[in-house]
Parts: structure tokens; C-alpha cells; sequence
């Protein structure tokens, strides 16, 4: 083995390589084809097998080819192989029998499938003289690489170094696009699940329902009114609609009404014109943000009349006049509006406009009280108790059954948001794994809430209030799970053959009452 080092500094620069041949590859665009015409020229020239070049990524310390296969680019340490020792040194590094060489990295053979037995490395250099790859030639013809082809090689680098550079800068901006591409498409997967109807939590009749109509008008743009108590997962709910619906990858833009002052709604709403008012710069209004996208209106029934009619008028003629300015801007929106007041209430006295009301409502969806769903109460529970401990890096804890037959029972006015401050509280405050009934807030223990089903005692037996109270229990069980009875019996802590024989002993008929829930959905 021979290993000959050495650069050429004092060779004269002379034209190397014919004016035509340069023109092609300043003029070419396509990478593939370009580094085609650098390989075919290099075998031919120093009569070599194979010819490639390698770009140094400085920052990662890697040597990558700058053609993608099967999507992605070949990239190795450039601490690693001759052509690593090349890039580091600055030398030509000609090896006349790599496979002694303890240098020679032998990724590359089982990459390319070929067996190097000579190998011709020279350091490819910018203007400035700094490194920024390193030129190969692989297998000489007939014999080894001379130091007339050491000659050769680095005056048709001395002349192809600036294409390439071009090239390099071109490959980092394609890879650094791919990058953000893959990162934007994660980002959105990630966006899209965090709001999708899977984080509707809930087994219940009315969560099934509201899922279903989420469902059905995932693929319209028919304006939607989310009415419900405060802390029902309204905004959730929208957030649903719109990342479940061919808008997900345009703005979900959200305002709330209430918190407008009289003064500032038709600017944050429509925008402003440049010099409107002295002092005022231009803005954006919100409709014009949610174009191609979503617009969400929270608490619309505390919006004035004025501003209720500028509203309507946006809705019916689908354009928007900035304040100030007379060009309309056209909007592609689709609009979701929420409130926790009675607007039917509201136009009787005068305080909503109908035509408004009935423009919003093209579809009404009513979220569920935590009063009306309290068989998902369990399921709800352990769901923020595990991201609380979760967000805050805390050991998972359990809910004893006498805490969670307290959950179970309390009023929730607060439903869902207080539900879930609460997990957060004793996620904070709890040190041991195990939340226990006393530990409970004393508001908590303090209200409870009678059965949505409540058993008349009125004529009965005790047994048959027993029964009766069963009976109900039972079917609401059924119903949370889906009508799977292995869940259902985990659900009540019975076996499966337990809850079969309660069914037949209250005459529950699954078949029928499953036909009329779903009938109802």
C-alpha cells in the first residue's frame, strides 16, 4: 500500500476544462443531471471507475451527497474515511489499496454496492481557499491512481468548485425545506389531533350525540351556534369543527365578544385604515385573518345592536369594509359563534336581533352540563388527573372509589372547567398515590346533584326500589360502554356473567334499548 499526500499550490492554473463543457454546468439546474455530467467527465479524464463528490456540512460535521434517494440524503461523519481525513487535513489523499487502510470506512461499499480498491481523494476549496467538500475518483483502470492523475484531479476540481458551490447552496436550501416541510406536517398532525373529536372525552348519549353532529357537518361551511353553560368545552367544540373540516390547515382565528370594549369592536372585527384617526396604523381585522379559515365569535350575546348588524351585514354579502376606507375586501369564512346566554330570551327583550340569531343558527349544538353526563364523570377525571401529573412530571395517581362516588355525585357548576382545576388542585397539593375522599374540595362534598332518573319511592318496596334503582344504574352503564358488556361489567366491578344475570333478572332488553338510542342519535 502506498499513500501519497501532497497539494499542488505551485502548479500554474491553466483552462482545464473546455468553455462549453462549464457552460453546461453553470446553465444546468437539475441536480441529478449535473452531478451526471461531473461523474461522466471525471471517469473519462482520469480513466477511474466511479467519481462522486461529497459536501461538508461544517456545523454538523458531515459529508452529504447532494442527490436525495428514496427521499433522503446519503450523509456520513465526516470524521470517518479517507474522505473524511481528506476534508480535515486540506490534502490530496491517494491510497493505492483501501482495504488495508485503516482510514477506509467501508459504509460506503455496502451503500454502493462496489469494491474499492483505489481511491483518489482532493479537498474541494472556494475562492477563499476554505474547504467546503471533498472530490473523489474510485478504481483506476489498469492499475493506480499517478501523480499526474493527483494533477489532473485537482485542476478539474480548481475549475468546477464554483458550480458546485452553487449546487451546495442549492441542496441545504431543498434540504432545509424538507425539513420545515416534515416539521410544518407534524406540527399540524399534532395541532389536528390535540383538537379533534377524540379529545371529546365521553361515553355518554349526549358526547355521542354531539360527536355525531360534528361528524356530519365536517365537510360543509354551514355557520354553527355552540350554546351551553360556561365551562362546557365550548371553544373545544369549535376547535373540533374546525380542525376535523378541509379548513384545518387555514386560521382558527378567535375573539372574544365580551371582553370588546363599545369603542373597538368594528376595528378589531372589519380593521382600520392607515391615518383613520391621527396617530393609527393600519390593521387586519379579524374576519379578514379567518379568510379560508374559521372565524370563532365567543360569548356573541354580549355583542351590541350596532355592532350585531354590522356583523349580519359581513354575513349575508360575505365583504368587509375596514373602517376608514371604502375598497370591501371579499372573505371566504366559515363562522362558529358561542354563548352561555338565552338569545332566544335576548330578542324577546329587544337585546338580540332575530334575523342575526336565525343567521347564526343555520346548525345549534348544545353542549352537555357535567350534570347531564355524570356516567363520564369517572372517565373524565382519570383523563385530567393523568395530564395534570403528566404537564407537571408528577407519578400518575389513583382516585379511590368512595372520592370518585363523590365526583360522581357533586353538581359540577363549574362543569368541566372545575373538574378540571380540580385534578390540577390535588395534582399539586397530594403526595401520596392515592386521592382519597377527605382530600376532596369541601365545595365538592358539600353538592350533589339527584339522579337524571330519579326512582319514585311512592307504592314500592324497598326491594323494588332496590331493583329499581338497579335497573336504571345498569342501563345508563350499558349506554356509557358502548353496549359492549365485557366494559360494561369492568365498568360496574361485576363479572360477565353477573351482569347477564341481572339483565335477565330486570328483563333489560340490550337489543331494544340500543335500537331506540341509536335511533335517537
Amino acid at each position: 500500500m502506498t499513500t501519497q499526500r501532497g497539494s499542488i499550490k505551485g502548479l500554474p492554473k491553466a483552462k482545464y476544462l473546455s468553455s462549453s463543457f462549464l457552460a453546461r454546468l453553470n446553465q444546468e439546474t437539475n441536480c441529478r443531471v449535473f452531478l451526471q455530467l461531473i461523474r461522466d467527465e471525471a471517469c473519462r479524464r482520469l480513466e477511474a471507475e466511479m467519481a462522486s463528490v461529497f459536501l461538508w456540512d461544517k456545523g454538523k460535521q458531515e459529508l452529504w451527497f447532494p442527490l436525495p434517494e428514496n427521499g433522503q440524503y446519503l450523509r456520513l461523519d465526516a470524521r470517518l474515511g479517507i474522505a473524511g481525513a481528506c476534508v480535515s487535513s486540506g490534502e490530496i489523499m491517494n491510497v493505492n489499496d483501501v482495504q488495508s487502510d485503516d482510514r477506509f470506512f467501508s459504509g460506503i461499499d455496502l451503500h454502493t454496492k462496489r469494491r474499492t480498491r483505489t481511491l483518489l481523494a482532493v479537498p474541494l476549496r472556494t475562492s477563499t481557499g476554505e474547504t467546503f467538500g471533498v472530490f473523489e475518483a474510485v478504481n483506476k483502470k489498469g492499475g493506480d491512481f499517478s501523480a499526474r492523475d493527483e494533477r489532473l484531479a485537482q485542476a478539474f476540481v480548481d475549475e468546477i468548485s464554483i458550480p458546485l458551490q452553487r449546487v451546495q447552496w442549492m441542496g441545504q436550501l431543498q434540504h432545509e425545506r424538507q425539513q420545515l416541510e416534515e416539521e410544518n406536517s407534524n406540527l399540524w398532525k399534532e395541532v389536528e389531533g390535540r383538537f379533534s373529536t377524540q379529545q371529546l372525552i365521553g361515553n355518554s348519549l349526549p358526547m355521542q350525540r354531539l360527536v355525531r353532529v360534528i361528524d356530519q357537518i365536517r365537510d360543509s361551511s354551514v355557520d354553527v351556534l355552540i350554546t351551553g353553560e360556561n365551562g362546557t368545552g365550548k371553544e373545544l367544540v369549535a376547535k373540533a369543527i374546525h380542525y376535523s373540516s378541509p379548513r384545518a390547515r387555514h386560521p382558527f382565528v378567535d375573539i372574544n365578544c365580551a371582553a370588546l370594549p363599545d369603542n373597538l369592536i368594528e376595528s378589531e372585527l372589519f380593521g382600520i385604515g392607515r391615518g383613520t384617526a391621527t396617530g393609527v396604523d393600519a390593521r387586519v381585522g379579524k374576519f379578514v385573518q379567518a379568510h379560508k379559515g374559521t372565524l370563532f365569535l365567543d360569548e356573541i350575546g354580549d355583542l351590541g345592536l350596532k355592532a350585531q348588524a354590522k356583523i349580519l351585514r359581513v354575513l349575508e354579502e360575505r365583504v368587509v369594509v375596514p373602517v376608514g376606507e371604502r375598497k370591501s375586501i371579499p372573505i371566504n369564512i366559515r363562522v362558529l359563534a358561542a354563548t352561555n346566554t338565552d338569545l332566544e330570551e335576548g330578542m324577546k327583550n329587544g337585546t338580540f336581533r332575530e334575523d342575526l340569531y336565525y343567521r347564526l343558527k343555520v346548525v345549534h349544538i348544545q353542549t352537555p352540563t357535567l350534570r347531564d353526563i355524570s356516567v363520564d364523570i369517572p372517565l373524565l377525571a382519570n383523563y385530567f388527573m393523568d395530564r395534570h401529573c403528566q404537564e407537571m412530571d408528577k407519578p400518575r395517581k389513583k382516585i379511590a372509589s368512595a372520592a370518585m362516588r363523590r365526583l360522581v355525585e357533586c353538581a359540577w357548576p363549574g362543569n368541566m372547567r372545575q373538574l378540571s382545576n380540580e385534578m390540577k388542585r390535588l395534582t399539586v397539593m397530594v403526595r401520596g398515590a392515592t386521592i382519597k375522599e377527605d382530600m376532596l374540595d369541601s365545595a365538592i362534598k358539600r353538592t350533589a346533584h339527584s339522579p337524571q332518573n330519579a326512582i319514585s319511592l311512592e307504592g314500592k318496596s324497598l326491594p323494588q326500589v332496590l331493583g329499581s334503582i338497579e335497573t336504571q344504574i345498569i342501563k345508563d352503564a350499558l349506554m356509557a360502554c358502548q353496549f359492549n358488556q365485557v366494559r360494561t361489567a369492568e365498568y360496574l366491578g361485576i363479572s360477565r356473567q353477573g351482569l347477564i344475570k341481572k339483565i335477565n333478572r330486570y328483563h333489560i332488553y340490550v337489543k331494544n334499548l340500543r335500537d331506540e338510542v341509536y335511533e335517537s342519535l
